[in-house]
């Protein structure tokens, strides 16, 4: 069964500095037309990062279109022709001061498969050291760290509920579980 839906046309709706909007005719399998409407983003990285006491670094950041704080892993969105290692490396130091000796990409995810093309880069990072901060400007957080109980605890309770690192923890999980093997 085909299922691949084609572009006979597309519009732009929203050239924003970070996501564009476009709605767009396609042809559906059957030979109807509809209208689909999505978001382009760049793209993101996300960081496991584990401390020499095994404990994992978060940050604690305001979010503004939900307008509220959440308890995040490190990361951020991919630059234009920017490869996805250099990126974790980048935002790790940025939002924590800390640079990796030890880099290991975990998983390619698709967060919102509806509506927008992004995908997140899951990455594990080890050897840290820290180096001192160095936010974007307008960024705001605040890094502290949590043991991986102690952060599976907070998603069972729901202090942690962003699905980036919701996710992350899980893959983190699973890769140790194999490690260990």
């Amino acid at each position: 069964m085909e299922l691949k839906e084609t572009r006979l046309s597309t519009s732009l709706v929203y050239d924003g500095d970070f996501l564009k909007v476009y709605k767009d005719s396609a042809r559906m399998p059957d030979g109807s037309t509809s209208t689909r409407e999505f978001i382009t983003h760049p793209g993101a990285v996300a960081v496991l990062a584990i401390l020499d006491n095994g404990k994992l670094l978060f940050e604690r950041q305001f979010r503004y279109a939900p307008q509220r704080e959440f308890i995040e892993i490190p990361a951020g969105k991919i630059d234009q022709g920017e490869a996805i290692l250099l990126t974790a490396k980048r935002e790790l130091l940025e939002e924590t001061g800390y640079t990796a000796t030890e880099w290991t990409h975990l998983h390619t995810v698709w967060p919102c498969i509806g509506y927008a093309d992004e995908r997140m880069e899951y990455f594990l990072a080890r050897g840290l050291r820290h180096e001192g901060h160095r936010l974007d400007e307008g960024e705001f957080l605040e890094v502290f760290d949590l043991t991986l109980n102690e952060a599976m605890d907070w998603v069972r309770s729901g202090r942690i509920n962003d699905s980036k690192t919701m996710l992350g923890l899980l893959l983190l999980e699973k890769h140790l579980a194999e490690w260990a093997r």
